[in-house]
């Protein structure tokens, strides 16, 4: 008997919805769950199991990854290998399971950016991780200015011919480069599924550029990262920075965002959000599911409570917001 048995009812009853991606054959969960925190080897692995079984439970099949989540570095993958031999291994066809590289992850130049050494090693070394023979996604986590776009863009297709990878990704690439990559991965029969950026109602940076049209027209995928802005877009920061909070810390959230101008816009969505009957956290995942061309939404989740209140975007209204 596996020690978990997932719930039979997770495709049922509209508990999750799904889209397709682009132009592909594949369909994402409107949420799918981000292991960039609480998933690595500092976390403990009961608090991670719990949240990554909710997260199915709910018809969430996507977990997103990449080499250097943790920390330290690689952990995240180790403990999705753990979840994958311990839980989830009879279900591996009914997950999608996708990792990058591209930043800082071992010394030496060889560890870094987008060559095509990099871009193997990383990909054999998260295949090791995770004890699987393929990830469903494989991207490339950012834009290299100094590698030939052609380079990182033929590694990619290669994963896939060697059977490593299904599809292939970009990640935060600008407009520029991710027209030359739809072009190349079109010409070499690895059309681009997805693009990964950040987008949330506080950047809107994707938008502007003309990623997201030129993902609609291309039949790219778009999928969101950082959805609340590291936890801007909650209740958490409405009254200044609590103690223990990721913005203490500083080192993805800086103390100085917090501006007043900020806190301002802050609960003045929040009081919206509240006449919706809502949190500020709801309100701003299902404005980025509203959003023309997006594909999924990216979460991550510190407890399954917090995962729980987060898929309540799923069924929210659209909300109409003036930047």
């Amino acid at each position: 008997m596996p020690n978990y048995l997932p719930s039979p009812s997770r495709y049922d009853g509209g508990s999750m919805h799904y889209r397709r991606c682009g132009r592909s054959g594949v369909l994402l969960p409107e949420v799918s769950l981000g292991l960039w925190h609480n998933f690595g080897g500092t976390d403990p692995f009961e608090k991670c199991r719990a949240i990554a079984r909710c997260a199915f439970d709910h018809g969430i099949t996507h977990f997103d990854l990449a080499n250097n989540y943790g920390p330290p570095y690689g952990s995240a993958e180790q403990t999705m290998g753990r979840l994958l031999h311990d839980d989830f291994r009879p279900w591996r066809d009914e997950l999608f399971i996708s990792t990058k590289a591209g930043y800082d992850m071992w010394p030496g130049p060889y560890g870094n950016w987008g060559s095509r050494k990099y871009l193997m090693a990383s990909l054999d070394q998260s295949l090791s991780r995770m004890g699987i023979d393929y990830v469903d996604l494989f991207y490339s986590h950012r834009y290299d200015p100094e590698t030939p776009l052609e380079e990182t863009l033929q590694a990619l297709v290669d994963t896939v011919r060697a059977g490593k990878a299904l599809y292939i990704g970009i990640s935060r690439w600008p407009l520029h480069a991710l027209k030359v990559a739809v072009k190349y991965l079109r010409e070499h029969d690895t059309p681009l599924l997805i693009y990964q950026g950040r987008l949330n109602l506080l950047d809107r940076a994707p938008q502007e550029e003309g990623i997201t049209d030129l993902c609609a027209a291309e039949g790219v995928g778009f999928i969101s990262f950082s959805p609340l802005a590291q936890g801007l877009l909650t209740d958490r920061y409405l009254d200044g920075i609590p103690a223990g909070s990721r913005m203490t810390q500083g080192r993805f959230l800086k103390p100085d965002v917090l501006t007043p101008e900020l806190l301002a816009r802050l609960r003045s969505l929040n009081a919206a959000a509240g006449k919706r009957g809502e949190t500020l956290a709801e309100m701003a995942l299902a404005w980025i599911l509203h959003q023309k061309g997006v594909t999924s939404v990216l979460v991550g989740a510190s407890s399954v409570e917090q995962l729980q209140k987060n898929l309540k975007c799923i069924t929210a209204e659209p909300f109409q917001d003036e930047p």
